[in-house]
């Protein structure tokens, strides 16, 4: 196709409209560099040569594989040409390709010329599409103040905007706030707050976090902690979090950077303050719990143990939010020994570990097989009043669930069992029989079975199923049949094909043909399809020397049900 098309492009009349286009688009679908180009210079020919001959879909799929390509100049190159030849497609269709592209690769700045130039069409030559919404402007805007940091730029843009009659909106104060904030332009950071008042916007936490992270970038670490508690004092949804995850690790590396622990410190203590007379604030939601966190986040453990001391130095009250994030961070890298002293001094400043904290520790227990510890942290756990037991108790039953300890988890359930924060359903006990049979310890099996049923458990298939495979593994298969016995007429049972298939195998490797026959009733009477084959072969491995003869003598009602089965099975022939 491309070389048709080069050997069409010399001659004077061009190809097909449909078929240039096609090309375009399909050579741009392939996504390696080599067909890039290649649809790179078929699309800037076809603009020259015949502007109208390319849709709107065929560009825009070439400028999405070139942002994937990460390939800014051909991008920009082929936005000229459009401009220079008159294409006009949607600013939608192709400025967010070119937006992120150049930001991507510092060339923002080249972008900023061809932005400027689709806007003077919208202006001057009235040519709507090109007009960028409100989403796009605030991507340039926030290229003029991150990336070039350009006062000069990002007060044009504003400009441009409001010629277009595109007002601004928190986001286009939120750039501006982390620009004039970076470069310490204090009166325009008050003119900004002014006009947001002015135009109605009561919330200004975007603003307030793009000042923190302006603040950050210009070193100025005192307005970044009067930012934040101010931040504090005006947020309107006490359940939100204050700031994201990105924010607090510019914090925390603005103040560790400069030595500035003690500071840091200071910040929690105030943020607590204020905290504490708002009582809706969760703990993971803390200011003192996102700075820890983001110290833990940025493995900068131990500066987060140097804040809890020194906001200890300073006699200040450390609250849970503090000391939660550094007890889960000594719990995953598992150094049990300095997660156990911060429980201790958590007891000795009176504070209640949360239900995560717990998890926590519950789970690097359990990772270390300390089984005791993990049974005495979830006793201390229900006596606390915990209200949310169920992840602490998955860890524990999925934890001897994989070290094979049945007996554990068993003792562990009779402990549980009838508190109502925990919802036990017949998969807990199933888990505890699967494991005793998987062992070997069909006593212990059938204990928890027969506890289970006490206890008003209803069994299903999976419990039948697992007591059957262990009963057939240790040749008990006389288990089996009084298994069968108790429950075939039970109307709770739900038999399927795989717990009538077990059971027939079972009765037909013990020699229980009666028992046999009264299961194959049983799949007739429920219309369940049974491969014979598989009960054959059970039958000639386990009674292939068995003599008619001998059962006629000794007892006729046996005799009559092996006949049966045999031809029921097709072992008469």
């Amino acid at each position: 196709a491309w070389k048709s098309f080069k050997s069409l492009a010399s001659l004077p009349r061009l190809p097909r409209p449909d078929a240039a286009d096609a090309l375009v688009a399909h050579l741009a679908s392939l996504r390696d560099r080599h067909n890039l180009k290649r649809a790179f210079a078929a699309a800037v020919f076809l603009l020259e040569r015949r502007p109208g001959t390319l849709s709107i879909a065929s560009l825009e799929a070439l400028l999405r594989a070139m942002d994937s390509a990460n390939t800014p100049a051909p991008a920009l190159a082929l936005v000229r040409s459009m401009l220079k030849n008159r294409v006009f497609p949607p600013f939608a269709a192709w400025g967010s390709f070119v937006i992120r592209i150049t930001r991507r690769n510092g060339c923002f700045d080249a972008f900023l010329r061809v932005f400027e130039e689709s806007c003077r069409l919208v202006l001057d030559e009235k040519v709507e599409s090109m007009k960028p919404d409100m989403a796009s402007c605030n991507e340039v805007l926030e290229g003029c103040c991150r990336e070039l940091g350009s006062v000069a730029a990002a007060e044009r843009v504003v400009e441009i905007m409001s010629t277009m009659g595109v007002s601004p909106d928190p986001e286009s104060f939120g750039s501006l706030a982390f620009l004039y904030a970076s470069k310490g332009l204090e009166s325009r950071i008050v003119e900004l707050d002014k006009l947001m008042d002015a135009l109605g916007f009561s919330d200004k936490m975007i603003v307030l976090k793009s000042l923190i992270s302006g603040y950050v970038k210009s070193g100025s670490l005192e307005l970044v902690s009067s930012v934040i508690l101010r931040a504090l004092k005006e947020r309107h949804d006490k359940s939100s979090y204050l700031l994201d995850e990105d924010t607090y690790g510019e914090v925390v590396k603005g103040f560790t950077n400069g030595g500035r622990i003690k500071d840091l410190a200071s910040l929690i203590i105030q943020a607590q303050e204020l905290e504490s007379s708002q009582d809706s604030v969760g703990i993971d939601r803390s200011i003192g719990f996102g700075i820890v966190n983001a110290c833990v986040g940025l493995n900068l453990l131990d500066k987060a143990h140097s804040i809890l001391d020194e906001m200890n130095a300073q006699g200040a009250p450390v609250g849970l939010g503090v000391y939660s994030s550094i007890l889960k961070a000594y719990c995953k890298v598992q150094r049990t020994a300095e997660a156990a002293q911060l429980v201790t001094e958590i007891s000795a400043a009176g504070l209640q570990l949360d239900a995560s904290s717990y998890d926590a520790l519950i789970d690097a227990s359990m990772s270390a097989q300390d089984f005791q510890s993990a049974f005495s942290l979830f006793r201390d756990m229900r006596e606390a009043r915990i209200p949310d037991l169920k992840t602490s108790y998955l860890t524990i039953m999925t934890g001897l669930t994989e070290n094979n300890r049945p007996e554990l988890m068993a003792s562990f359930l009779d402990t549980v069992v009838d508190d109502p924060r925990i919802e036990i359903a017949t998969h807990d006990w199933n888990s505890i029989i699967h494991a005793f049979c998987k062992v070997g310890r069909l006593e212990d099996a059938q204990r928890t079975y027969r506890r289970m049923i006490f206890l008003r458990f209803e069994p299903n298939n999976q419990t039948y199923l697992s007591l059957i495979n262990g009963y057939v593994s240790a040749e008990k298969c006389f288990s089996v049949l009084m298994l069968w016995t108790d429950i075939r007429r039970k109307e709770f049972v739900q038999f399927d094909h795989d717990l009538v298939d077990a059971f027939l195998y079972a009765m037909v490797k013990g020699g229980f043909f009666d028992a046999a026959m009264q299961v194959v009733e049983k799949a007739q009477e429920l219309k369940i399809f049974i491969d014979k084959w598989r009960h054959k072969q059970a039958f000639m491995e386990n009674h292939k020397k068995l003599r008619v003869s001998k059962l006629r003598r000794r007892n006729f009602r046996k005799l009559e049900a092996l006949i049966a089965f045999k031809n029921w099975a097709g072992l008469n022939g």
